[in-house]
Order: C-alpha cells, then sequence, then structure tokens
C-alpha cells in the first residue's frame, strides 16, 4: 500500500560492490522461507545503513522520516576501525574518501581574530590528518548510503510514527499522515530523542543522560577564504565556551559550531521550536567575538541548523517482542566520543546479519545483536568520561598536559597516552561474516 508520502529508492548499488567481498563475504540472497517485513524508523546514518543491509538480504524494507527529504546539514563525522570495513563493504569505500573533509589543519585565534597557535597534525574534528581515518560530512554519507541501496526500500518522508501496538504475528502501525500499516518487525534508529523508544520503552527522562553541555551548527558562505582548515575560539581559554569554523564542500561553505555548558533545567534549554532555538543560540553568544557576529546572522538565513543536548542513551535493553533500536536510539555515545558513527555503521550491520542469519526470527537475532554488541557500546560511552571538555567536538582533545602542537604552537597537543589507549580498544570489533 502506498499513498502521497511514499517515494521508492531507484538507485542501484554501486559497481563497486562487487569489490567488497574480498572484506566482507558476498551477502546474495538467501531463499527466504518468507519475505519479512521491517520498518526502520529514521533515515539517518544508521537507518539508511541498516536499510541498506536488510534489503541486500532479501528483507522488505518500509524507511519513515518525518524530514520532507534525507536530512542536510550537521557536522563532520568521523568513520574509523572497523567500521571502515563495514563501507568497505558496502562498495562505498573509495567515493567515501573522495567526499572526505580532506582538512589540512586548524589555528586557535583570539577574540579579535589573531592567530594564537596552528598545527597540521590534526584538527579537532577529526583528529589526526595523516590518519586512516575518514571525515566525512554526516548529510553526504547518509546520501551516499541511500544512494547505494537497492531499488526495493521504499522511504515515507514527511511522516512518522503516531502509534503502535504489539502482537502474536506482527506489529500494526498507524502514521502520523493517518496511514495504517502492519510490519513483521520495526526498528527505531531515530536519535537521540527517539520516538520509538519513547512509544515502546518509556520516558526519555528514564534513559537520557546529560553532562550540561549543548551544542549548534549551521552553515555559511565561506567569506573568510579558508582553503580546507579549521578556525578554533575559546574566549578567554575558556572551555566552557567553545566556536568552531571548518571549510565544507570544496570550500564553498563552513559549517559553524558553537558549544557551551548550562546547568538550567533541560526543557528550557531545549526548545522545540527551532525559531525559539535560534533565539536562544543568538542570546547565549551574543557576548563571543572573532567572526561570530557574522555567523548569528546568517544563522537565521539557513536551513541546515542543528541544536542539541550533548548526552548518553543508556538503557539495560535495546528490544522489547518486535521492537529494536538501533544507534543514537538506543545507546548514544555523545558527539564528544567521535564514535558515534562507528558505531551506528558496525551495529546496522551486526543487526541486519542476525536478522538474516535467524531468517528474520526476532526471538533469536535481537539478543544476538545485543550479546555481540554490549561490550563494544560500552567501551565507546566510557570515552566521554576521558573527553568531558569542550576542547574539541568530536573526540580528539588536547593532550591533558598541554604539550605544544605540532608546528609549534601553545595549546594543541595529541591525546595522552590513556585516551590513545582507550580509543583504540573502542575502536576495535571482530565483525562477524555472514
Amino acid at each position: 500500500m502506498s499513498d502521497d508520502h511514499t517515494t521508492a529508492s531507484s538507485t542501484t548499488a554501486s559497481s563497486t560492490d562487487a569489490s567488497s567481498t574480498t572484506v566482507l563475504r558476498d551477502s546474495r540472497r538467501r531463499q527466504r522461507t518468507r519475505t519479512t517485513s521491517v520498518l526502520v524508523s529514521g533515515a539517518g546514518i544508521a537507518g539508511t545503513g541498516l536499510a541498506y543491509w536488510l534489503e541486500r538480504y532479501g528483507f522488505r524494507v518500509t524507511v519513515v522520516e518525518r524530514a520532507p527529504s534525507l536530512r542536510g546539514g550537521g557536522q563532520a563525522v568521523d568513520i574509523r576501525g572497523n567500521s571502515l570495513r563495514v563501507v568497505e563493504g558496502m562498495g562505498l569505500l573509495e567515493e567515501v574518501r573522495a567526499r572526505r573533509t580532506g582538512l589540512r589543519g586548524m589555528s586557535l585565534v583570539d577574540g579579535d581574530g589573531r592567530e594564537l597557535s596552528r598545527t597540521t597534525e590534526w584538527t579537532a574534528t577529526g583528529g589526526p590528518v595523516d590518519g586512516p581515518d575518514v571525515e566525512i560530512l554526516r548529510d553526504e554519507l547518509a546520501e551516499l548510503i541511500a544512494g547505494a541501496a537497492g531499488p526495493g526500500i521504499e522511504y515515507r518522508f514527511d511522516d512518522s510514527i503516531d502509534t503502535l501496538v504489539q502482537h502474536q504475528d506482527g506489529v500494526q502501525v498507524r502514521f502520523r499522515s493517518g496511514a495504517e500499516r502492519s510490519f513483521d518487525l520495526v526498528v527505531g534508529a531515530d536519535g537521540l530523542h527517539s520516538n520509538t523508544r519513547r512509544l515502546v520503552f518509556g520516558p526519555e527522562a528514564d534513559y537520557l543522560h546529560s553532562i550540561d553541555t549543548y551544542v549548534a551548527g549551521w552553515s555559511v558562505p565561506n567569506h573568510l577564504g579558508l582553503d580546507r582548515w579549521e578556525v578554533l575560539h575559546q574566549p578567554g581559554g575558556v572551555q566552557d565556551w567553545t566556536c568552531l569554523a571548518m571549510t565544507a564542500r570544496d570550500n564553498t561553505e563552513l559549517r559553524v559550531f558553537v558549544g557551551f555548558r548550562s546547568d538550567e533545567p533541560l526543557d528550557r534549554m531545549l526548545p522545540r521550536d527551532r525559531a525559539d532555538q535560534r533565539r536562544l543560540i543568538a542570546e547565549r553568544c551574543a557576548h563571543l567575538g572573532w567572526e561570530m557576529p557574522g555567523f548569528l546572522r546568517s544563522m537565521w538565513e539557513t536551513d541546515a541548523f542543528h541544536y542539541d543536548v550533548v548526552a548518553q542513551i543508556r538503557m539495560d535493553r535495546w528490544s522489547k517482542d518486535r521492537v529494536a533500536l538501533l544507534g543514537d536510539a538506543g545507546y548514544c555515545c555523545s558527539p564528544y566520543t567521535g564514535q558515534g558513527t562507528s558505531v551506528a555503521l558496525t551495529a546496522a550491520y551486526v543487526l541486519a546479519g542476525e536478522l538474516h542469519a535467524a531468517d528474520g526470527d526476532h526471538r533469536t537475532a535481537y539478543p544476538a545483536y545485543e550479546r555481540r554488541l554490549r561490550d563494544h557500546v560500552a567501551a565507546n560511552q566510557a570515552l566521554l568520561e576521558l573527553n568531558n571538555s569542550l576542547d574539541g567536538l568530536d573526540g580528539e582533545p588536547a593532550d591533558a598536559d598541554g604539550a605544544d602542537g605540532g608546528d609549534g604552537g601553545a595549546g594543541f597537543g595529541r591525546p595522552g597516552p590513556e585516551m590513545e589507549a582507550a580509543f583504540r580498544a573502542a575502536t576495535v570489533f571482530d565483525l562477524p561474516d555472514y
């Protein structure tokens, strides 16, 4: 059944899929006893990744997304460790590398824009410049994954789940649009403030653990003329405030981020209306120097705006009967670990693989999915304890001893040995071969 809210993916997997057989076993569809239908809520990295693998395994997949299309804007994200093998298994590694931000380094500036130091060894958002990790814009990665998926995925944009009722043979879903459908399984991949989690597991307050820090990001034209570069401003050296701008899309635009702390109540700091969010950011950041006055004016002119609390989701279980949670919806690591995207890619591969191995039987697949990933998720969430600062927006803090950077400028140091060891452990995962 379809209605006005329904569109379908029309792009088949790229020819590079053939080369992925050297990394992950060629996952040709096996003959299934019956075709299992799965509703995936959320078309972010986790949701599009899961849809890709499920469709490849022969499931009938529907993705519902409350935005009118794949979401634009957002921060740069990192693909690290085992998740690079997942991307290669999709046949996307070459395209992902071609879209990488390609940052050459970063500068620290004062309120007047004077450069205090610089480094070409690492960046706050992407880590070591010469490392194997790939930094890419979140929206570009989601577009690549959705475009590589098979033609059988149904997308319902500008819609969301209103109610769901589980019964012995499936899940009855009523959408906000008024349409009703029945699915065998439902997976909530709808982010930190997951609607699916709320409907099935209860109030968000039971699972959200905030560190009283907030981050906003938006796009502006690259009027600074930066060339594959990142600029960081911390007013007066106080780490309770961070302003950062980085080049994006071949230097044509800047992604601007502000991060700040507040111990005010969460409901006061997270208004639902986008205009109210922009007003809050404008008020909170009015005192900042450097280029922030111009950035704030541009904030009102772009649709690519995002604002949220920095938090983790911690749950004792990630599934209930026929409904499972994936990625930030079930175990958000927080942007400050720099691992949310890598965990989401890995988890999407594992959940789809376990459903494939169990021939769609959620009673077997969901517990296996959790057993395989629980320790990996815990290791990644633990990174926040070591990196609970605003030194970097994506999990690459300055050295605790304040060591100089590679170009001799004060204030830029690589992570200390404790953080490096924890980071290496968190990125290691033995990918099953489904």
